[in-house]
Formats: structure tokens, sequence, C-alpha cells
């Protein structure tokens, strides 16, 4: 199956080779990116300075590979990571496997709207894998995230902590103001209830009077 006409949904130029993805017949991808050409601004401004003794030359071409020989792709069945220059290391998650998903944004990666997905597995020791720099990581994490719950049966929108301690709280409160409004009416009851006798002792005492 040709990756390229399945890759509907890239993020980055980074992402336009992936010669390296070996997919089964019915694998589809998902998505696929690779790191934000501005996290070379650092090497840049480090190395422009440094040009003058080729050691700022080395930085900055060293950091150009090793960002566009980077890449990520989620397909419905895996997550994928690619790096290395001159030899390639490719690992593979499946969802199955993932236990949790999370997203973290540096300083200067909040500012251009890059970040790190990170990947941790069950029975895994930390995060197995990280999507490293990647453009709206916060967009990336939420797609991995349903795609998984999707392919585990799960609803996208599962009902949080929060919205589960607010719905006991709201019932808790309805059963407090059903038993105030019912303790009022019972008092309001025997308060006519104790009345009545003396009503009806007036009645009487007037009675007489009228007869005699």
């Amino acid at each position: 199956m040709s990756t390229e006409s399945e890759a509907s949904d890239v993020a980055g130029p980074a992402t336009a080779d992936l010669e390296w993805l070996s997919l089964d017949d019915d694998e589809e991808i998902i998505w696929a990116g690779g790191p934000d050409r501005r996290t070379l601004i650092p090497a840049v401004a480090i190395g422009i300075p440094l040009a003058i003794v080729l050691i700022g030359v080395v930085i900055i071409v060293s950091e150009y590979l090793r960002v566009t020989n980077t890449h990520y792709v989620v397909t419905d069945r895996a997550l994928y990571k690619k790096t290395g220059v001159l030899s390639r290391d490719v690992k593979r998650i499946e969802h199955e496997k993932v236990q949790d998903i999370s997203y973290s944004q540096s300083a200067l990666g909040t500012h251009f709207g890059y970040g790190t997905v990170e990947v941790s597995t069950a029975g895994g020791s930390g995060v197995e894998m990280a999507f490293n720099s990647v453009p709206d990581p916060k967009a990336v994490q939420q797609r991995i995230s349903e795609r998984i719950k999707r392919e585990r049966g799960e609803s996208a929108d599962d009902r949080t902590k929060d919205d589960v301690l607010e719905e006991i709280l709201t019932e808790l409160r309805a059963i407090r103001t059903a038993v105030e409004d019912g303790s009022a009416g019972q008092s309001s009851t025997e308060n006519r209830s104790a009345a009545q006798p003396a009503d009806d002792r007036q009645s009487y005492e007037y009675d007489e009077d009228q007869s005699i």
C-alpha cells in the first residue's frame, strides 16, 4: 500500500518522505508529522556567532539533519517514530499497549506553538515514546487519544471525575431540598391539626350561648 496516498493528514515538511514506513495492507495513516522547523532557532542563534571557527556550522547542520530526519506517524493500529541520519531507528507501539498520552510545552514552545507528546505503555517504565517539538501538541494528543478510544470501543466524550462529582452533588442537593420540603409540609399539617380542637371548642361554646 502506498504511504503517500494514505497520508491524508500530515504536519510539517519533515513528513514528505515516508519510504521508511512499512504498513500492513489494510493499515491506514491517521496523522503524520515531524519536529517544527522553528526548533532550529536556538541552534542558529548559538551557531552563527561560532561560525567563524566552524563549530557553529557543525551545530547548525547537525541540528538541521536531526530535525529533518525525524518523523512521527499515527495509523489506525499503532504509533511510529523514526530517527537517525546515517542509520534508521524505527520504533512502533501498538494502540492496545498505550496506557497514557500527555503533552508538554516549554516557554519557547508555548510562544511558537509547538511541544512534546509523550506516550506511556502498560507495564512500561516511564515514557516509552515522545513526539518531540510537534506543532500544536494538544491537538495531536487529543487526536491520538480519540483514535485509541475508538479502537477500544470507548466514547471520546467519556465523563471526567469532575463531571461525575458534579452529578453526585446535584443529586444530593435535590434530595436535601425534597427532605426539607417534606419536613416543612409535615410541620404545617401538625400545626393545623393542633389548632382544630380549639376551633371546635370555640364553636361549641358559641352554640351553648345561643341556646341560652
